[in-house]
């Protein structure tokens, strides 16, 4: 009788999928991309068996059996390309808003909108070079460091097709949220050279730097031809593993922020005078949005609604819980009391941490990744900062470059085939994999944002006059204040 229920089950799930028309991507290899005008072929109707495969293949998000050309069900499978929907609008929610007022509440007020400028300006541009030619670049054939020219334009990106990303999501939306990842990761640079940077700078700046460092590392990391894609490219040159961007955004980001910063020189004032956050109760917002938003880049970096999917949410909120808790617990225990910016700040550190490993470690994992979360970056943020005089405004490389590097290195030590299959064959020697990673991250990120600097800065230059940062970048630059009063 079981047996009975389970086939009527299936046929009636069946006939419920069969208007349907799509197929897409898998977690451990993106299979080719395939069009829907291949399913409305005349061609061999697909057996009974074959359908009811389709249909368990969906389930378990992983390639179907049969060809895609016959199958009933050959375009994007509504529960998984449902959840990479909602991903992506998680994604771009953290940029816009939560990002903007995470940073504007830090920034003093008279410069609270330059901060708002500038995630807006970077969400314009990068959307349109991801369209020119970033995707292409990032996820085009090409070579083993950047793509080619082949999806210039978006030319062959389809909503219909499938096999860009992964089994039963559209080609669009793999390629939508991929360009929330490339919005947020320049403009986590932002926080390092608050108050003192132009808008002019700041754009040129970042449309060279995704040429320089994004692009290239996006393809590296993520391509099924990137030098260091371990999961999906067998002749990869170091196969290390990055669930959701811990090299690509946070490491890139982080540790550019810290050259850029060094490179601008200090706020008017810094160390003279108290340079206080105007509005914590705009951080702590910005930083639940944070949160909230990072489900779609930890559980969406799983490519469908399934147990890795879980696993990435479960131990993204474990993390960042911890790690939250943690660094306030470290500053009432040095500093006397557990402030709302220390919280703020831990949440963040965690989420950053967890993001390589989110898909491939156990809760227990992620609850020790959370606690070193929340102290590593907290000596970074308030010793190391210090120690060596740089001014990072709003702790980009304190979090970012030391929280990605961190990390990343202990993915490698944490990876657990149990959590993800395709931990399995890399395991071995895989932290040093991941060290290398790093190496080849920092080093690249470092020169790149190097020559970029001193080269914005002979031609449009990087800082505004000394009478307009006194004023404020919000009147100098854009000519409005956030606030009457």
């Amino acid at each position: 009788m079981r047996e009975i229920n389970l086939k009527a089950l299936l046929l009636a799930s069946l006939v419920a999928l069969a208007p349907l028309s799509g197929t897409l991507v898998a977690q451990e290899a993106p299979p080719t991309a395939v069009s829907t005008d291949a399913a409305k072929s005349p061609s061999a109707d697909p057996s009974l068996e074959e359908r009811v495969a389709d249909i368990e293949a969906y389930m378990n998000n992983v390639a179907r059996v049969t060809a895609a050309g016959t199958s009933k069900v050959a375009g994007p499978g509504p529960g998984h390309n449902a959840w990479q929907m909602t991903s992506t609008a998680l994604v771009l929610f953290m940029t816009l808003p939560g990002l903007a007022l995470f940073y504007g509440g830090l920034v003093r007020k008279k410069n609270v909108l330059s901060v708002l400028a500038q995630c807006l300006g970077i969400a314009g541009l990068v959307t349109i070079l991801w369209w020119l030619c970033g995707y292409s670049l990032s996820f085009g054939g090409g070579n083993s460091v950047i793509g080619d020219f082949s999806y210039a334009f978006l030319n062959g990106v389809n909503p219909g097709n499938v096999g860009a990303g992964y089994h039963w999501i559209s080609d669009s939306m793999w390629c939508m949220f991929q360009l929330t990842f490339a919005i947020i990761t320049p403009a986590l640079i932002v926080g390092a050279i608050a108050e003192r940077m132009k808008f002019i700078a700041v754009l040129v700046f970042v449309a060279i730097w995704m040429f320089a460092v994004y692009f290239p590392f996006a393809h590296m990391v993520w391509s099924t031809t990137g030098l260091m894609c371990g999961p999906l490219n067998p002749g990869a040159g170091i196969k290390a593993i990055d669930f959701a961007g811990g090299t690509v955004v946070h490491m890139t980001s982080g540790w550019s922020a810290l050259v850029l910063c060094i490179i601008l020189g200090k706020r008017k004032g810094f160390g003279r005078e108290p340079m206080p956050p105007h509005n914590m109760v705009l951080c702590m917002v910005g930083t639940g949005m944070l949160w909230v938003g990072w489900y779609g880049f930890n559980a969406g970096s799983a490519l469908g609604a399934d147990a890795i999917a879980s696993n990435a949410f479960a131990t993204t909120t474990l993390a960042a819980a911890v790690a939250g808790f943690f660094w306030a617990l470290a500053e009432w225990v040095l500093r006397g009391k557990p402030s709302v910016l220390g919280f703020c700040s831990g949440i963040v550190a965690g989420l950053v941490v967890i993001t390589p490993a989110a898909g491939f470690v156990t809760a227990n994992s992620a609850v020790i990744m959370g606690i070193l979360a929340g102290i590593i970056p907290f000596f970074a943020v308030a010793y190391l900062k210090k120690l060596l005089g740089y001014d990072d405004a709003l702790d980009t490389f304190g979090v970012h470059g030391v929280g990605g590097t961190l990390g990343a290195l202990l993915t490698g030590i944490f990876a657990d085939p149990t959590a993800n299959s395709v931990v399995e064959p890399l395991k071995d020697g895989l932290f040093v994999e991941q060290f290398k990673a790093v190496l080849l991250t920092i080093v690249w990120s470092v020169v790149a944002t190097s020559v970029i600097a001193l080269l914005v800065k002979a031609v449009v230059g990087l800082r505004p006059s000394e009478e307009g940062e006194i004023t404020g970048l919000d009147l100098s630059d854009h000519g409005e204040a956030g606030y009457e009063h």
